[in-house]
């Protein structure tokens, strides 16, 4: 039994082969095969939506996902994690809430991969435990126009268009894509609306070996939640407009080599209301701005059994903000190098000894900089059940957001500490990948050491929350496996944490962010061909959460599931009607502490791909 997926973007052909026998699914946008439901119900889809219900990642959300979501990877917090376009890493200075804000279609991405370990380490910058990277898809003629409503005032569109030129230049094709989407909707809630509106260009050339993408993307989102961000039972609003432009070139070498370059700018605007009822001058309290770009050139290069992993990165940024106002700086220059030279041996035939030493040099312009050690051995037998065994250790280095930093330390609802430095995370692990008795996948047994992590935390009486230093030991076993059959595919993930936190002398009542994790988590995404054009996909997830004194609704215990039905008529090729459901059972699980569940919400959708 065999299954495989290629992944050729929105209004293109998707091939599933189960049992040797290929079915062809036009028009279906697939952007992670980790999880059954593409897109998500209360809006159009975003390069976060995919990952609500991804096996190696956690996300709690404010509203919806796609309004805020705090993306955390192996128990860590919202700002240890990282993301990637290409060959940039790309950030939000001002808070790690901003990190998801990435304003491009997802049919103009690849299908995020998880970086953990030693594949972090090397190709990421400012985040210590893990990040999500997504890569430039290529472009092929064709496009997909998908129509939705549903309960709360629900309505969104979206159209994306590809086109594939004969043109040529210097031996490459030419393409260019378009994507346009906008949602709003009332909201599960009171005073809990959202009104989105995202537009991307993007011009690519591209070749058998090599592909450079120019793009640009604006996105503006305005949201309303209660206790968005604070426990005080206030209704509350963000405005956000974010710009992101980049340029991106890989080349494949052959044999696993390649180098890819990049360069980017982002600008965030940020209007955020505490009291979106109390009268607003002529400069709102909290107002900020921030400019950040950057370049990174990395790859790999082999000669003979020995090759050699680099990376080089740079990064600026810069804070115009009303209300933090009290750090030290505004605006600073990171950098991060790393090289990784690797050797290899094969003791017998049909097996693999692979050996990668080296380190990062971690730097910046606004404090000293860190050398961090990294290193692998692994044994491949590619022809086996155990297809790759390996130990590593690898460290990591981040500095803090502006919030953080420049916040008052004695007044507001946000109390900052100018002092606050360089975090370090060390990561200690076993793991495997596999394939047996029709199932693949992969296996991990983690310690990571976390010194300095910046957490924000509570304190009965104290009418704000706090930026503390903490020192957290975590321990943690995690699981993905998948399989297909003729009718069903089936992706089952597990995740078992515990922690050890010391916070340095703080006085600290309940954390908002680092000890609200999940002490068990378990993932099944199940997509179910039932024949006659009928396709059923359902996400869930099982969690046992850490105690937390904030969580006063909904327990520490959840399941969460998504479904989705979906109906191919035959005789209309290209057309997909759909009725979905997120949070089925409507439980009231608060994922951040304190702040209110979104209700379930079902919504009817049609689309046509061409």
């Amino acid at each position: 039994m065999k299954s495989a997926i290629f992944l050729l973007g929105a209004g293109v052909m998707l091939t599933v082969c189960a049992q040797d026998v290929p079915v062809n699914i036009p028009g279906v946008a697939v952007y992670s095969t980790r999880v059954a439901n593409q897109s998500p119900v209360g809006t159009f889809a975003m390069p976060v939506s995919v990952l609500r219900f991804e096996p190696r990642l956690d996300i709690a959300a404010r509203n919806l996902a796609e309004a805020q979501a705090d993306v955390t990877i192996r128990g860590g917090i919202f700002e240890n994690t990282g993301f990637r376009l290409g060959a940039v890493s790309v950030f939000d200075p001002q808070t790690g809430h901003y990190l998801a804000e990435i304003p491009v279609a997802p049919p103009m991405l690849g299908a995020p991969e998880i970086l953990t370990g030693v594949d972090h380490a090397l190709h990421a910058a400012n985040s210590t435990v893990g990040a999500v990277a997504y890569g430039w898809r290529p472009i092929r003629s064709g496009g997909s126009l998908a129509l939705a409503a549903g309960q709360y005032g629900l309505n969104r569109q979206e159209i994306y268009q590809g086109w594939l030129s004969d043109a040529r230049v210097g031996g490459q094709r030419l393409g260019a894509d378009v994507a346009w989407a906008r949602s709003e909707s009332n909201g599960s809630v009171p005073f809990g609306e959202q009104d989105f509106d995202r537009i991307n260009a993007r011009v690519q050339l591209a070749g058998a070996t090599a592909q450079t993408d120019l793009f640009a993307g604006y996105q503006a989102k305005f949201f309303g939640w209660p206790n968005l961000y604070t426990p005080f039972n206030s209704n509350e609003t963000e405005n956000l407009q974010t710009q992101l432009f980049a340029l991106n070139h890989r080349a494949e070498l052959g044999g696993g080599d390649f180098v890819e370059a990049g360069a980017w700018y982002r600008r965030n605007k940020d209007d955020y209301a505490f009291n979106r009822f109390a009268p607003v001058g002529p400069v709102h309290p909290f107002q900020h701005t921030t400019w950040a770009q950057g370049a990174a050139v990395g790859g790999r290069k082999t000669a003979g059994d020995l090759a050699v992993n680099f990376r080089g990165e740079v990064l600026a940024d810069e804070l115009k903000s009303t209300s933090l106002t009290a750090g030290r700086f505004l605006s600073r220059t990171l950098s991060k190098l790393s090289l990784v030279p690797e050797k290899t041996w094969t003791p017998v035939l049909g097996e693999r000894v692979v050996v990668k030493a080296g380190a990062g040099f971690d730097d910046g312009n606004r404090g000293g900089g860190k050398v961090s050690p990294i290193v692998e051995i692994a044994r491949e037998r590619p022809s086996s059940a155990l297809k790759r065994i390996h130990f590593s250790f690898a460290q990591t280095t981040q500095v803090p957001t502006y919030t953080a930093l420049n916040s008052s330390a004695v007044a507001g609802l946000f109390r900052g500490n100018a002092n606050l430095g360089r975090e370090t995370s060390r990561n200690l692990e076993l793991g495997a990948s596999f394939a047996l008795a029709g199932w693949s996948g992969q296996a991990a047994v983690f310690y990571r050491r976390d010194d300095a992590l910046v957490d924000w935390t509570f304190r009965r009486g104290v009418t704000a929350r706090a930026a503390n230093a903490v020192d957290i030991d975590t321990t943690g076993v995690e699981l993905v496996a998948r399989r297909a059959w003729s009718a069903v595919d089936l992706v089952l993930g597990y995740t078992a944490l515990t922690k050890n936190a010391g916070y340095r002398g703080a006085v600290v009542d309940a954390s908002f962010y680092a000890l609200n994790y999940a002490r068990h988590r378990l993932t099944a995404a199940i997509t179910g061909r039932l024949g006659g054009g009928f396709e059923v996909r359902m996400d869930n997830v099982a969690r046992i959460q850490a105690d937390n004194l904030l969580r006063v609704i909904g327990g520490d215990s959840t399941v969460t599931s998504s479904l989705g039905l979906v109906y191919r008529p035959r005789v209309w090729r290209g057309v997909e009607f759909s009725a979905m459901a997120d949070n089925l059972w409507d439980d009231r699980f608060q994922e951040v502490p304190a702040v209110p569940a979104a209700r379930r919400q079902i919504s009817l959708g049609a689309s046509y791909a061409w």
